[in-house]
């Protein structure tokens, strides 16, 4: 038999080498080189922490005591990576977009940013994981004791937890990292993963093939009642897989690895076959273990630990040693992922909150709140192994590892209905949100979580038989008279049901609040074009001074000044602190919420920048409307298949609704934005003159040159407006007669000779093109080519700028280039350029309302021609027009008539 000093030193010797891996990679994070931590198969090997000691011992013991109930357990998870990919990807997009360090963080950002429905879900979460974490201690505890002979249970999972403990402060608090990412832990518990499964395909070879001799011999033992098909696909079946697929979306430390730690969404598509192929190694000798644990072993041998004792008793030293190893990191993967989630959670929406209210009003020094925070989450991972050490004391360590784990998939599972929800259905509000989950979390609570401590601890055995006073239509296992089904079906059923009726019907109850509606088409219209720019809706005013402070609070004096500098250098700003924009203010609580979650930085840089309001209410509103009316007509076109024609034109007419109702969004917040600017500054010196009579002559003349100056640029702009609005919608054609195009082109060039001249950029004209007769109307091409041709000049930061004009004849229309070696346009905003109020990457701030290239592009086109962006063979760009030539209008004029 194993000794106990020789487990204890295997067990310390191999914490260590976890310690330093994890060192390692922090230190090549840190220093930039993560090739390798941000490969794909460690990403996938680190959410593999879902398999911990219940899959490693507990999953035998199902087997061996129901047969295929283990099952479910793997199916789950399967079914969500190969078939919900798309509701991973959507989870992973919004966690970056938003900063999310937790579920609880996701959750709370989602029904704006609330701090209550964040405390709830980390309540619920700490409750939940607690047995959870009792079972990895009991498991250790049970393995421990099974090899040494040893039967001090309760002060042996003392010292396991304890150890837990130390190992997770120092494992996982080291500092606080940007978005809560853990790249040394990771790579920790990627090692893990192979550890286990390793270990248990090496138990698994032996029973098969040293034990049983072979596959044959092992089935043909099988016990009948294993494989009894009435028990496959009932209630229970469904009821497992449905808990399997939740936890592994829903479960804090599953949600922390998955999501959180996702440096790339790529990953995802490894992640969909080698996670479900992970899951089939380490679940393909259970159920042999478990047919030769009940035929090799004595009766009453405890079948969750077949896996150790069949090698115990077969005097297996080292093999039996690496399976203690294989359960001992599926217990530790999991407590130290689930601790450190947990103590994110608690230290972000308990901790911060408070001592936000209650400490920090005369504290403010550089990195206050990270030390709080470290020390927050220190205390955090300790209280949690001291709550699963108290339930192991108080359930008197149940024997079945699987049904402690059931219970705190039940618990985790109450939050994927806001969760799902909230990401795909605008209309889900925060109070739906909180009577679903506070209902539902509650009978989880009475039906599952209290009777499984047996009648020792809040509900007596009487209570559990009989009901509270002794009614028998509130018994926890038999609420409401359904009696007869199995405790777990029972359960999940009163707890996700009533959770799910309460969430719709509230949420279709109530109006949700303008930052709700905000957060909630920010996290429904996540892949939308500026989903996650909110500091156009959100309007907030503050000291640059103050900003910076806070952020030194949380982020630390060398991190905050690196964000300012960056800020201030987008801005155009040489040196010092930015201007406190609207989007700098929504950039900086972006980067806050990434240390102390999005309820936490909302509420501070609240306190910082006072005065928030919400504009564009009414916009969203309509849209919100505009959305129901499609989601009803899409539901009335399914439904009736002799309109199938009117539906596809419903649908057609539904989507550009969409389009048209991005674009309303987008001009109206555009059109308000280049309107501000110069009112402001009329409205700012007109101010001045009218406080200042007394005011100097030639201070007068300056402030009353800039209000010309700006009430000229007011009016440039709304002609621009008008000018488009009436191209677009106007159904009239344009005024087209006969040109000649070199004639237009010459008088183009001429009319900007001045401004290439005072910029020293050279304007090269096409030889003969005299003599090509084209239709259009010579005002529009006049301003379409004058268009081009300045912006060519603006735009060029070329040593020695030049512009080429080029042209050719193409199937009946002139095509005329317009060339510059200023850089072009990028591939990336191509496609965006044509946009109104967009500016090209070169144009500087204040360089045009960004009107000029779509109103051209809409004058082109009225007159029967196009304006587009052309890249070359080289990959520089270029601007063409195209035109219709005399006579090839004339010719299709005649075959008209």
């Amino acid at each position: 038999m194993l000794s106990a000093n020789l487990l204890l030193v295997v067990s310390v010797a191999y914490v260590a080498f976890l310690f330093l891996v994890a060192w390692v990679g922090d230190r090549q994070a840190a220093a930039g080189r993560m090739a390798w931590l941000r490969s794909p198969v460690v990403y996938t090997l680190s959410i593999s922490v879902y398999c911990t000691s219940w899959t490693f011992y507990g999953a035998v013991g199902t087997a061996a005591r129901s047969g295929l109930d283990f099952l479910p357990i793997y199916l789950g998870p399967t079914l969500v990576f190969v078939g919900w990919w798309w509701l991973l990807r959507k989870l992973v997009r919004v966690a970056r977009e938003q900063r999310v360090t937790s579920i609880a963080d996701l959750i709370s950002a989602r029904y704006g940013k609330s701090p209550a429905l964040a405390v709830i879900v980390t309540v619920v979460a700490v409750v939940a994981t607690t047995p959870y974490i009792a079972l990895q201690l009991q498991s250790v505890t049970l393995s421990y004791e099974a090899i040494t002979g040893t039967h001090d249970a309760t002060r042996t999972a003392f010292w396991v937890a304890a150890g837990m403990a130390v190992f997770t402060i120092l494992f996982g608090t080291r500092n606080v990292d940007a978005n809560e990412r853990h790249h040394g832990v990771v790579a920790a518990i990627a090692l893990e993963a192979v550890v286990k499964l390793a270990a248990l395909l090496a138990v698994g070879g032996f029973v098969v093939w040293g034990v049983m001799g072979g596959i044959g011999p092992v089935f043909e033992r099988m016990p009948a009642e294993l494989a009894d098909p009435q028990a496959l696909f009932g209630p229970r079946w469904v009821v497992l897989t449905f808990l399997a697929a939740s936890a592994i979306i829903c479960l804090p430390r599953q949600f922390q690895v998955t999501v959180v730690e996702n440096m790339d969404e790529r990953h995802l598509v490894t992640a969909g076959w080698m996670f479900p192929l992970y899951l089939f190694l380490i679940s393909l000798f259970v159920l042999p273990i478990a047919i030769a644990g009940l035929e090799v072993l004595p009766a009453g041998a405890n079948p969750d630990l077949f896996v150790l004792t069949l090698p115990l008793a077969s005097d297996r030293q080292a093999l039996t040693l690496f399976a203690f190893i294989g359960g001992f990191s599926s217990a530790t993967s999991m407590v130290i992922v689930a601790s450190i989630a947990l103590s994110i959670m608690v230290s972000n929406h308990i901790v911060m909150p408070l001592a936000m209210r209650y400490l920090m009003a005369g504290r403010a020094t550089s990195g206050d709140v990270r030390e709080l925070l470290l020390m927050s989450r220190r205390v955090a991972i300790g209280a949690v192994l001291g709550f699963g050490y108290l339930y192991f004391l108080l359930s008197g360590g149940s024997d079945a590892l699987a049904a402690i784990g059931l219970i705190a998939f039940c618990g985790v599972a109450q939050f994927l209905p806001p969760l799902v929800g909230g990401l795909f259905w605008r209309g889900a509000t925060r109070t739906g949100a909180l009577a679903g989950l506070t209902a539902g979390t509650a009978l989880w609570a009475y039906t599952m979580l209290m009777p499984s401590f047996g009648g020792s601890v809040l509900m007596s055995a009487a209570t559990i038989a009989d009901g509270p006073f002794g009614l028998a239509f509130l018994r926890p296992q038999a609420l409401f008279g359904l009696a007869g089904s199995d405790p777990l079906v029972h359960a999940v059923v009163w707890s996700v049901g009533v959770n799910v009726l309460l969430f719709v019907t509230v949420s279709l109850m109530t109006v949700p609040q303008p930052l709700e509606r905000l957060q909630g088409a920010a996290f429904v219209d996540v892949y939308g074009a500026g989903a996650g720019d909110q500091g156009r809706f959100i309007r907030r005013s503050a000291t640059s001074e103050d900003l910076f402070i806070l952020a030194q609070r949380i982020l630390g004096r060398e991190e905050a000044r690196r964000l300012f500098d960056e800020a201030a250098a987008g801005q155009g700003r040489g040196g010092g602190l930015p201007e406190p924009t609207d989007g700098f203010i929504a950039r900086l609580e972006r980067e806050l919420a990434g240390s102390i979650g999005a309820a936490s930085a909302h509420a501070m840089v609240s306190r910082a920048a006072g005065g928030e309001t919400i504009s564009l209410d009414e916009l969203i509103s309509i849209a919100d409307e505009t959305q129901r009316l499609i989601e009803t007509s899409e539901r009335l076109a399914d439904k009736t298949a002799e309109l199938e024609a009117t539906a596809r034109q419903l649908r057609q007419a539904n989507d550009q609704l969409r389009r048209l109702d991005r674009q309303k969004d987008d001009f109206l917040s555009q059109v308000s934005h280049e309107l501000r600017t110069p009112m402001t500054s009329i409205r700012s010196f007109a101010e001045i003159l009218l406080a200042n009579p007394d005011i100097s002559r030639a201070q007068a003349e300056r402030f009353l040159t800039v209000i010309n100056s700006e009430s000229r640029r007011l009016t440039r702009l709304l002609d621009e407006i008008l000018d488009i609005g009436q191209l677009e919608a106007g159904p009239h054609a344009l005024q087209l007669r006969t040109l000649d195009a070199g004639a237009e082109l010459h008088a183009a060039v001429e009319t900007v000779a001045p401004l290439a001249a005072e910029a020293g950029v050279a304007v090269h004209e096409p030889p003969a093109m005299e003599g090509i007769a084209i239709r259009a109307n010579p005002d529009r091409l006049r301003q379409v080519l004058i268009n081009l041709l300045t912006n060519a000049i603006k735009y060029n930061e070329a040593a020695e700028p030049e512009i080429r004009i080029g042209w050719a004849r193409r199937r009946g229309a002139l095509v005329v280039d317009v060339i510059d070696n200023g850089g072009g346009v990028g591939r990336e905003e191509a496609g965006d350029i044509f946009s109104k109020f967009t500016r090209g990457s070169r144009a500087l701030e204040g360089q045009g309302a960004g009107l000029g290239l779509p109103i051209s592009r809409a004058i082109m086109r009225r007159m029967g021609g196009e304006l587009e962006v052309v890249f070359g063979p080289d990959g520089t760009s270029f601007f063409r027009i195209r035109l219709a030539l005399a006579e090839a209008a004339d010719a299709r004029s005649t075959a008209a008539e």
